[in-house]
């Protein structure tokens, strides 16, 4: 959390694809804290997990809010397959979690809201750079390069192909 800045330009060592999934929640009435609380203590339990069992596939994340009502998580996953597998586990939290809320569906769906979007970004459609920073992002989950290791401009870092160097 207080990591020091990595001096100079840095990007992302991530190589092929980027599978980038953002969830969140937002809290439509307040008042129903029974709704909505249970939503918002199960992502870090789901996040605890996944951290335990690298082989499931989660390279890592960001928790992010967008205001008192609305947060979210920026996941990034080795593959799309290991998302889904995880996301239908039989013996994972998601599962559980999901059914529970399916269950209250009705009774919670004016307080609380839920979303997702997935992303997978192929080799060539993506580039960072991050200036002064620790690791973060993109490059927290896949690790940090110099940025001349793919090219000082953005072009360059969108050009970059694993295998290339």
């Amino acid at each position: 959390m207080f990591e020091k800045p990595i001096p100079g330009r840095t990007t992302a060592a991530a190589e092929g694809d980027v599978v980038i999934l953002l969830i969140g929640m937002r809290i439509n009435h307040f008042r129903g804290v029974h709704h909505w609380l249970p939503v918002l203590l199960a992502m870090p339990r789901l996040l605890r997990e996944l951290s335990r069992n690298k082989s499931r596939g989660l390279l890592g994340y960001q928790l992010l809010t967008g205001s008192p009502r609305t947060y979210y998580v920026v996941q990034y996953w080795e593959s799309k397959e290991k998302l889904y597998a995880y996301a239908v586990a039989p013996d994972m939290l998601h599962r559980k979690a999901w059914a529970m809320i399916n269950r209250k569906e009705k009774k919670s769906r004016q307080h609380v809201g839920l979303w997702h979007e997935t992303y997978v970004v192929p080799e060539g459609g993506h580039e960072s750079i991050y200036a002064d920073m620790p690791a973060y992002g993109l490059a927290a989950a896949t690790g940090v390069l110099p940025i001349e290791k793919r090219g000082r401009r953005a072009a360059d870092r969108l050009a970059h192909r694993s295998g290339a160097e």
